[in-house]
């Protein structure tokens, strides 16, 4: 359940429709897709009005049990396959953004504070002053993990400059290596010259090269309104859906495979653009 449930967060984080359905019958992608688009489409409300009108003017003339019969079977409504779909993020993210955050592999931690993290926000760099500590062994621009905590005036007994929970709040790439990173925490960016002899940057991560989970920080793009079908993801999804993914149920839980609607298909690995 779990991997299906991050599947739809990197689909609809990136502005992807997803939705979730039964496998055993792969007719009911195309139904699913059709019912979808004829939702969105205004000339079908005109059409369900008109005939909701022409239904109701008839009532006198319809008496006999093949006229009832008969329009009945012409008002019936193709049957919708039961899936769940889950709706696109108002603010996507895109391009390098998505592929730094979702499609490397960190090979270290930057833990940062508070103070840090508010700057990110602004879409201002990481500096060295920020960084409160490093874990993890990586080169110059690999990607890490940054993870905010409560920093300290003076170690504590564990010999750490912070306390409590670190809290991941997005991916970057390094400017530096985790042995330089370890000699320039905590100092000025006009320092680095001085500790390591050179300096490549004064930002241990461009903002450029930073992407955060928080949506306030992300650039916004328009959705797309048109739907297309992409790729599939298998597994099976139980019970209800919770947590910031936003979805509208037409069925319940089953074995299902995940349908990604918009031009993209997700797979264990990450992603690719499927045109």
């Amino acid at each position: 359940m779990s991997t299906k449930i991050v599947a739809a967060r990197l689909a609809t984080s990136a502005g992807v429709t997803t939705v979730i359905t039964r496998s055993s019958n792969p007719g009911n992608i195309v139904k699913i897709v059709k019912h979808i688009q004829a939702s969105r489409s205004p000339a079908s409300l005109a059409t369900q009005s008109n005939a909701n009108s022409h239904h109701a003017s008839d009532d006198d003339t319809a008496s006999t049990p093949l006229a009832l019969s008969t329009s009945e079977l012409t008002l019936q409504e193709p049957k919708i396959p039961l899936h769940t779909r889950f709706l696109p993020s108002s603010h996507p993210v895109r391009d390098r953004y998505f592929w730094i955050l979702h499609g490397l592999r960190p090979h270290g931690t930057l833990y940062i504070d508070q103070g840090a993290y508010k700057a990110l926000l602004g879409k201002a760099g990481l500096l060295p002053v920020g960084v409160v500590d490093v874990e993890g062994v990586f080169a110059q621009q690999e990607a890490v993990r940054l993870c905010v905590v409560n920093k300290r005036a003076t170690p504590g007994p564990d010999g750490k400059y912070w306390e409590g929970e670190a809290v991941e709040v997005g991916r970057a790439l390094s400017n530096y290596a985790a042995a330089e990173i370890v000699r320039i925490k905590g100092h000025q960016s006009a320092h680095i010259g001085s500790i390591l002899g050179y300096a490549d940057s004064e930002y241990v991560a461009q903002r450029e090269s930073i992407s955060l989970f928080s949506r306030e920080s992300r650039p916004v793009s328009p959705v797309r309104e048109m739907v297309d079908v992409g790729g599939s993801v298998g597994g099976s999804v139980n019970g209800s859906v919770r947590g910031d993914l936003g979805y509208e149920g037409d069925g319940g839980g089953c074995d299902i495979d995940v349908l990604v609607m918009g031009g993209m298909s997700i797979d264990a690995f990450g992603y690719e653009e499927s045109g």
